[in-house]
């Protein structure tokens, strides 16, 4: 799935996130990188919200899935169970949000038990970063249910 599907996909799909002026930056099978404004998603304080910001990692660590699974012919639902957020310091300007699996090696096992239970859970960490500094990470615990061939 190329850049520009996807955010038209996630712009159709979560309309939060074209409210948030979100923009795919890049697609790999290994991350996935999105990105924001401080505009839409500025607070009283003039930095970004942080629900802003978690919803930017969120819908990151959403999007590496379902590209991920996707790409591989598996049709499914993927859901956050649970997360964590720490910011680092405010978010002033334009942010990023890029997903990464956190064990990289687990994916086959992960694919394996979507497969087999049409359940299965897989952690995502995603980095925030301001003009090249850390500024936040989200730990999420995503569920995919309802594996299918596409």
């Amino acid at each position: 799935m190329s850049p520009a599907e996807l955010e038209h996909y996630l712009h159709e799909q979560i309309p939060l996130s074209k409210a948030m002026a979100v923009a795919v930056v890049s697609v790999t099978g290994d991350n996935v990188l999105l990105q924001a404004p401080l505009g839409p998603n500025i607070n009283h304080h003039e930095t970004v919200f942080g629900g802003s910001a978690a919803a930017l990692a969120l819908l990151a660590g959403w999007s590496l899935l379902h590209v991920r699974l996707r790409d591989e012919g598996i049709a499914n639902r993927v859901v956050i169970q649970r997360h964590s957020m720490e910011f680092e310091r405010p978010i002033t300007g334009q942010f990023t949000a890029r997903a990464l699996l956190e064990q990289p090696d687990q994916w086959r096992r992960f694919t394996a038990m979507l497969a087999r239970r049409r359940k299965a859970r897989v952690i995502v960490t995603c980095v925030l970063e301001r003009a090249g500094e850390l500024v936040g990470t989200l730990r999420g615990e995503f569920v995919a249910l309802g594996a299918t061939a596409v």
